[in-house]
């Protein structure tokens, strides 16, 4: 399937083998510039279109470097600016001489403006603010200059603390306004507490202290920047470089990307939805690596040892001497943590009654159920129907035989016809992709056998992939949910299912746009003799992926038969909204054969569109994506309270009329299928999800209409008995 990339990759690691990638090169301690030698030369010979590294694409990294090591524009100086001008032109000439002098410089200047600010921010919140001063912000940092001056730079500080502890302020002044009427008596039962305006400045009682409640916003604000720059002190130079390689990398494209190894590892997770460990979530406190979610099914869930909030201090590997990992970077401690399935790893743990006591557990495969396919069923009526909700395209990398997402969509359509479901929602929304491999055998599902899409790799001819399995899991009607982050192999599902015609998708505008191919490629291959270690990996744009009717989807996405706003309908999310996005073009169509399982698919396209125009709910959620769209763009925030409060209750006042969205009920009654429900008796949490999940379906009007589509091609589906239905594939 991927023989055009996988010669290309060849010749690469040729090259590479006959090239200078050794330690020899560079010494034993510059694995920097071996990485930076190794990824451009990878970028310039495998991506799918490669740029030239020249000047022009040299600013462009020295302006995203900066922007991404200083966003806000708060730590370095004009002066700073001024003296890192000089390498604006050189970056090219450094990436072909594996220097990384303009790194070196921008890091070492980004740790003294650090630990600059941490002064600047202890200072500043260590007075009052005055909240009776009219001022104003700008929060739109693109926009600003770096400041002149340490003075201009710490005013800078000044009004973006001010505005960060303002919300806060507002928030307990209200919140002490509330407990002072309903400690009077003076509040109505009846009015619900959310109609009570908070007061104006002048008019705070005298009970409330505003000093000491100004003061506690601020040592909430002080708390916040304590712990970010606690966490910005954990991060190492070999962290900020990647930040650079990423800088470099992403100049060719938004989606190509370089992995440092525990970034690599956490892909991997992400991608096969399980790893090896003990089944818990951290996060780092001063005392510790608190846990702050048990998942599901894993060994601590299942040893019943340990529970949210409990402190792991110390860490031991099955009898060996604990090491303490109080203070320790939340990476190096979940190394200690994680292991090999079947292994012991001894806990000392502060209890959350504050008992400390040490706790044994062997670590086996974990896996994240919210990762993975799953489906409700759907009573309308006396008509039964299935949805089935796909988070990702996921597959074990190592093993595909293993979990992946056709399988997995393949079993709970044969569990949904057996429910007796007369049609079928596959919900894709704000899936971003994953395996090409599992999104053609899942389209597959649908079709008798035909192309699913259509790949071309740089300077290649285009290459047809195909379902070829004459065997159709699911005949009936079909509707298929997208929206503005339905990306990659969603795309290209909805697209092939479209030109097919053998699906109705229902959703935003457009989907995301992106109509590339990526494929991992680790670095450790590539080097003879390597002592650096775990040089990680490149996720690299190799291709581009087309639908069969020869448009790609890169850019425009694919465009849904029933469009139905959402509340991002208005917001910049897409491929063309990116960075250094690849063009749109089109290639010659394949040979396909549209279905023929409907009467009339039209029709029930149009009965929607008539349904959609005619819908309150509808109209309420487009007003409610307009209006999320104007707040979006208020960047010119007031540091006033009394004009702040006006602003926000103006806001909190037009959210009202949107929250009926939220209680909306489209009287669709859904459940879990029988072999869930057996799971319940075991899964108390499983089963509190699942609940949860049943009650915001029978809130989404875009699932409602999906049913209304189903009804209609329900009426118009023809079953032919030479089609009858397969067991599961594969």
């Amino acid at each position: 399937m991927k023989k055009n990339f996988i010669l290309a990759l060849l010749v690469i690691l040729v090259a590479v083998a006959s090239c200078s990638f050794t330690n020899k090169s560079f010494g034993n301690d510059d694995k920097d510039k071996l990485l930076l030698d190794l990824i451009t030369y990878v970028l310039e010979r495998g991506h799918y279109e490669p740029k030239d590294v020249n000047d022009s694409f040299s600013s462009n990294v020295f302006d995203d470097f900066i922007d991404i090591v200083d966003p806000t524009k708060r730590y370095f100086l004009k002066s700073d600016i001024r003296e890192f001008e000089k390498y604006r032109f050189m970056i090219d000439d450094e990436i072909r001489n594996t220097d990384i002098t303009f790194f070196n410089t921008v890091y070492q200047r980004l740790m003294l403006r650090m630990e600059e600010a941490k002064d600047i921010y202890k200072e500043v919140l260590s007075q009052p603010f005055d909240y009776t001063v009219e001022e104003t912000i700008e929060i739109d940092y693109s926009e600003q200059d770096f400041a002149s001056n340490k003075k201009e730079l710490k005013e800078r500080w000044r009004k973006q603390l001010k505005y960060n502890t303002l919300a806060g302020f507002e928030n307990k002044i209200e919140n002490k306004w509330r407990a002072t009427i309903s400690a009077s008596g003076e509040g109505d039962q009846t009015i619900a507490m959310a109609d009570v305006s908070v007061p104006t400045f002048n008019e705070i009682p005298s009970s409330i202290d505003k000093a000491l409640t100004e003061e506690e916003a601020r040592e909430n604000t002080r708390n916040t920047l304590d712990e970010f720059f606690d966490f910005v002190d954990d991060l190492e130079r070999k962290d900020w470089f990647v930040q650079y390689l990423n800088t470099i990398v992403e100049e060719f494209d938004p989606h190509t990307f370089y992995f440092a190894p525990e970034e690599k590892e956490k892909f991997d997770i992400g991608m096969s939805g399980k790893f090896e460990g003990i089944g818990a979530r951290l996060q780092k406190k001063p005392e510790g690596a608190k846990i702050v979610e048990i998942i599901s099914g894993g060994p601590v869930w299942r040893d019943q040892s340990l529970e949210v909030g409990d402190e792991i201090l110390k860490v031991g590997q099955e009898g060996e001497e604990p090491i303490d990992i109080v203070g320790m970077r939340l990476d190096d401690a979940i190394k200690l943590i994680k292991g090999p399935k079947g292994t012991v790893v001894d806990l000392t743990v502060r209890k959350v009654d504050g008992t400390i006591e040490t706790v044994s557990i062997t670590r086996d495969v974990v896996e994240l159920e919210e990762s993975y396919a799953k489906s409700a069923t759907i009573e309308a009526g006396n008509q039964k129907y299935g949805l089935i909700d796909l988070p990702k395209f996921y597959v074990d990398f190592e093993d595909y035989t293993e979990r992946n997402a056709a399988t997995d969509v393949a079993k709970e359509l044969e569990r949904l016809k057996e429910a007796g479901a007369e049609g079928i929602i596959l919900d894709l929304r704000d899936n971003g992709g994953g395996s090409l491999k599992t999104v053609v055998e899942m389209a597959g599902l649908f079709i008798k056998d035909g192309p699913i899409v259509q790949v071309r790799s740089s300077g290649q001819r285009k290459e047809v992939h195909e379902d070829k399995d004459e065997r159709v899991q699911w005949d009936g009607p079909l509707v298929i949910l997208v929206n503005e982050l339905s990306a990659s192999a969603s795309e290209i599902l909805a697209a092939a299912m479209q030109d097919y015609k053998r699906a109705v998708i229902i959703g935003s505008k457009q989907t995301f746009g992106k109509g590339t191919v990526q494929n991992v490629i680790p670095l450790d291959g590539i080097v003879r003799g390597n002592q650096h270690g775990d040089l990680g990996a490149i996720k690299l744009t190799t291709q581009k992926f087309y639908r069969i009717n020869g448009g790609s989807t890169q850019l425009e996405g694919v465009k849904s038969d029933i469009v139905v706003p959402d509340r991002y309908s208005y917001i910049d999310l897409g491929e063309r909204d990116q960075q250094n996005p690849l063009g749109w073009d089109k290639i010659t169509p394949a040979d396909y054969q549209v279905w023929d399982g409907y009467i009339d698919l039209d029709e029930a396209v149009k009965n929607s569109k008539e349904r959609m125009a005619k819908n309150e709910q509808i109209k309420l959620i487009e007003e409610n994506a307009k209006w999320l769209k104007e707040q979006q763009d208020e960047n010119l925030i007031s540091l006033k309270y009394d004009a702040y409060v006006s602003k926000e209750q103006e806001a909190k006042e037009r959210s009202e009329r949107f929250k009926s969205l939220k209680d909306y009920d489209s009287k669709l009654s859904f459940g879990s299928l029988q072999y869930e429900t057996e799971l319940f008796t075991q899964d108390s949490v499983l089963r509190e999800k699942r609940n949860r999940w049943h009650k915001d379906l029978a809130r989404d009007i875009y699932v409602e209409e999906a049913v209304n589509v189903l009804k209609d091609l329900h009426k118009n589906n023809i079953k032919k008995k030479e089609n009858e239905l397969a067991s599961v594939k594969g």
